[in-house]
């Protein structure tokens, strides 16, 4: 979050969690806590299953929870694969040298030093983007170096860092001024004191102990262990958690699934720390996504309702206003406070519905037969009679799928639905025959394995038969069916 002054509570969010459930596969997010899923240079892995449409889930494997391609963490491993102790051995080495080089202790020491400095001496390798040192210089003479570093910038550290930009690990997309200052503004409106911001990579460097921890949002995981969770729940629990806020900006490539399950497990954090007059509330969350997520966030979330404020990028091709960007962002924010305590800029183009008791985008109009101001996208919406509800301007009304689309659009096309039974009311994850179609599929596992053991102990006791016989048999099998085919 690149705001004019920076949060007072930042956790590092590692990456864009993997795999995208519309190429078929699907992050299982209730796996077994019985067993621990196998680690990787970014934490524990994710449970993943590919599975085909009218058809049973294949295979589970885990994958990494950061990264979408695999050239950026290659890591993959079947559920019911048994590693031996090399590569059990060769996997832990590999962990421990993709390591940042320096751990957070380490951090915290050269940052007291660096304060303790004079100015002319406090500089910033932009090259290598780190904090120099007096002793550092001579290996960064080389390098475009930055000096007189003074306390303020060292303050907002997003502009000092330059931004990372691949999607598919861990960019970082800058808000613009004019929606840093509206966040801000409107989180001091609201009487937060603290904000708990989940997803400041690299800030390592520029926070002491009690207000950074270097974790990764896709798995709750804490990379330095017991000590920085207990600087996490300290920070939330402060105060039994009154005057906190979570704000979060996850990568848009992330899946909704594991964010969800994550951010449930920091807001019940939160809640150790309230009394039981309290146990009501929730922790107030900010949740900045963009607006076609909506159905998702609020599945996991049905008390979060989406504001029309639009959120704008500096350096975002896609997600700013200006002549290489979009008409409108469509990047909202998500959250439980009640939408009528939350006043948009009537400046930028907002104003309030009486009748929803919110505030809305000019060109978002109250619609009297769905009762509600339904624009998503910031334009006007026109209402369906067919469809009984409001849709994009752009769309319209077809007979054969019996519902809006764009004008071009393909009547045969792909459709959601389950995997495991073909039916389109439902997704895979909450299918009546899940649990069938798992215990099926283990059985056939164990049977599986039981013939691979069973082969491997015959050929351990010299009952394998002799390489030529097999090739010639293979040869001749071939040559029959080709014969029979022909």
């Amino acid at each position: 979050m690149a705001a004019p002054r920076e949060p007072l509570g930042a956790v590092e969010a590692e990456g864009s969690s993997g795999r995208q459930g519309n190429s078929g596969v699907e992050v299982v997010v209730f796996s077994d806590p019985a067993t621990p899923a196998p680690l990787c240079p970014h934490g524990p892995t994710l449970l993943f299953v590919k599975a085909n449409q009218g058809k049973e889930e294949t295979r589970r494997f885990y994958a990494c929870s950061a990264c979408r391609d695999r050239k950026d963490c290659n890591f993959f491993q079947w559920e019911d694969e048994k590693l031996s102790g090399a590569r059990l051995a060769a996997r832990e080495a590999h962990n421990r040298r993709y390591q940042p080089p320096l751990s957070r202790s380490q951090c915290v020491e050269r940052y007291l030093k660096f304060i303790e400095l004079p100015l002319s001496q406090r500089k910033f390798c932009q090259r290598c983007q780190q904090l120099l040192l007096p002793d550092d210089e001579e290996k960064h003479r080389k390098h475009q170096i930055v000096g007189d570093i003074s306390i303020t910038q060292l303050k907002r550290p997003s502009q000092l860092l330059y931004p990372l930009e691949n999607k598919k690990t861990n960019a970082q997309y800058l808000f613009a001024d004019r929606s840093c200052l509206f966040l801000v503004d409107l989180l001091s409106t609201l009487g937060f004191r603290r904000v708990l911001c989940v997803g400041t990579p690299r800030y390592s460097q520029f926070y002491m102990e009690d207000s950074f921890c270097h974790y990764n949002m896709f798995n709750h995981h804490f990379f330095d262990g017991k000590a920085a969770l207990e600087v996490c729940r300290t920070f939330l629990q402060k105060d039994e958690g009154e005057g906190v806020i979570m704000v979060t900006d996850p990568p848009f490539g992330g899946l909704v699934e594991p964010l969800a399950v994550t951010f449930k497990k920091l807001i019940a954090m939160w809640k150790e720390g309230q009394s039981q007059d309290n146990s009501h509330k929730e922790l107030p969350i900010f949740w900045i996504f963009p607006y076609f997520f909506e159905s998702r966030i609020c599945q996991f979330f049905p008390s979060f309702c989406m504001l029309d404020y639009q959120v704008d990028y500096d350096n975002h091709a896609l997600y700013k206003h200006g002549k290489t960007g979009r008409k409108q962002s469509p990047v909202r924010i998500f959250t439980n406070i009640p939408p009528n305590k939350i006043i948009l800029p009537t400046e930028e183009g907002y104003r309030f519905c009486a009748l929803c008791q919110r505030y809305v985008s000019l060109e978002n109009q109250h619609c009297e037969h769905c009762n509600s101001c339904t624009s998503k996208d910031g334009r006007k919406w026109n209402h369906c009679f067919l469809c009984k509800k409001c849709v994009k301007p752009s769309w319209i009304h077809c007979n054969i799928c019996n519902h809006c689309a764009l004008p071009d659009h393909s009547c045969t096309g792909p459709k959601d639905g389950c995997f495991i039974c073909g039916e389109l009311d439902h997704k895979r994850s909450t299918c009546p025959n899940v649990s069938t179609s798992k215990k099926v599929n283990k059985a056939v596992r164990k049977q599986k394995q039981r013939k691979s053991n069973k082969m491997k102990m015959e050929t351990t006791k010299g009952q394998s038969m002799n390489h030529t016989s097999v090739t010639r048999k293979k040869k001749r099998r071939e040559r029959a069916h080709q014969y029979l085919c022909s």
